[in-house]
């Protein structure tokens, strides 16, 4: 079964908004053997949107809408599914009271009209119940497809996708699974990896197919099974995955989308009851924030010194003004000690350092711009690596962030 996804909005068009329910709904119908098959933005335009509709008409099983519902004039989706079905607009009872209710438990100001309407929904439209706001999400069929509209906020969405959409579809159509199995490398890239799996990927049955995702300092590679026995994929997939290990086994950190190398590390450190600071200079805080955006790292991640400027390395981080004057800031010798450092001030296990030129300036060094000193202090000693991670400056700093959990993971996984 196919799918494509619509977002109505001129603030997408101009950029003003990143659409992310497009992603959200198409993770959401993958699950359930629901294939995306294209998707599109379109203007808050009452012709651009019909002939949308009348494109997609009978070339896809389903058309989600998201944006275009609620309160505000400008909001049109309902008028013109109403154009599209020949239908007319009627007040839905369990919709309304369902508004009046979020009335009086989140407002203290009377019903609007404007609220009142949003009570409205085409005829021929199955309601699909909001419970995270006053707009109702819609589910119409014509021919071959079923168009259904959501609101474009975010968490309305999600919660109609989840208790609406999805158990609908399962329930009222029989669909072929899909499974997919991601593996998560760090510290290869993508074509030295495609030359190393060859031979294991030309050996891949024709219903297990192969993506290569890669960013900077990882690459996942993402298997995806399509068939009607559920049995059969698993096994195939669990077989093809044991096979693959045994060539990459040691680059590999971990598996499925969740299974990010922060996430690795945040097990590897509570399982070890050991802890971790970092000081970071070119990175700006954002080791820090991508540790702590794991729930529970508060049990293993003590803190962060951002010591983007000097003083702040010699002041609150005790690096020698010898070793700056003598190395520069970046240098080796500068990150050693503002991992060791910051170590002793926070008390942990492990401290890691970060200095260099992001750029695209060096400001007062001698290193060009993408240089990095990345630096690991341990209860066992201090150890440290120069990187040339090149140009932009985004991409040198994902690489430093990227390396610095990596040269962490491995030296936790000599000590275990």
């Amino acid at each position: 079964m196919k799918a494509t996804i619509v977002t109505i909005g001129d603030e997408i068009l101009i950029g003003q908004v990143t659409d992310t329910n497009s992603g959200y709904i198409a993770k959401a119908l993958e699950k359930i053997g629901v294939s995306v098959h294209e998707m599109i933005s379109v203007s808050d335009d009452r012709q651009h949107i019909l002939d949308t509709f009348s494109k997609l008409q009978d070339t896809v099983d389903f058309v989600i809408i998201t944006g275009g519902l609620g309160p505000t004039k400008d909001d049109i989706t309902k008028k013109t599914f109403c154009d599209y079905f020949d239908d007319t607009l009627i007040s839905d009872p369990k919709v309304l009271d369902h508004i009046v209710e979020l009335f009086k438990k989140f407002s203290d100001r009377p019903l609007q009209q404007v609220n009142i309407d949003q009570a409205l929904v085409p005829s021929k439209a199955t309601v699909l119940f909001n419970r995270f706001g006053s707009a109702p999400g819609m589910w119409v069929k014509k021919n071959n497809t079923v168009f259904m509209s959501l609101p474009g906020v975010p968490f309305e969405m999600k919660g109609i996708v989840d208790y609406e959409i999805i158990p609908k579809i399962v329930a009222e159509y029989k669909r072929p699974y899909i499974i997919h199995k991601t593996i998560l490398t760090y510290g290869m890239g993508e074509s030295l990896l495609a030359e190393k799996i060859e031979d294991w990927e030309n050996n891949l049955p024709d219903f297990i197919k192969l993506a290569y995702l890669p960013s900077p300092g990882k690459v996942r590679l993402r298997l995806s099974a399509r068939g009607e026995d559920q049995s059969v994929l698993e096994k195939a997939i669990e077989e093809n995955v044991e096979s693959l290990t045994q060539i990459i086994g040691d680059i590999i950190v971990g598996f499925d989308d969740a299974e990010t190398l922060e996430v690795v590390l945040g097990r590897l450190l509570t399982h070890q009851n050991k802890t971790l600071a970092t000081a970071e200079s070119c990175t700006g805080g954002k080791i820090a924030q991508i540790i702590t955006s794991i729930p529970g790292s508060s049990k293993y991640f003590k803190g962060s010194v951002v010591a983007y400027a000097k003083e702040v390395k010699i002041d609150v981080l005790g690096v020698a003004p010898e070793t700056i004057q003598k190395h520069t800031v970046v240098s080796a010798e500068v990150a050693q000690e503002m991992a060791a450092n910051v170590r002793k001030l926070l008390k942990t296990h492990y401290g890691i350092g970060v200095t260099g030129n992001a750029g695209p300036t060096t400001d007062d060094t001698d290193k060009s711009a993408g240089i990095v000193y990345i630096a690991l202090a341990t209860p066992n000693g201090v150890i440290s690596e120069r990187f040339d991670f090149g140009q932009p400056r985004e991409k040198v700093i994902d690489r430093a962030v990227n390396k610095s959990l990596e040269m962490l993971q491995k030296e936790i996984l000599k000590r275990q």
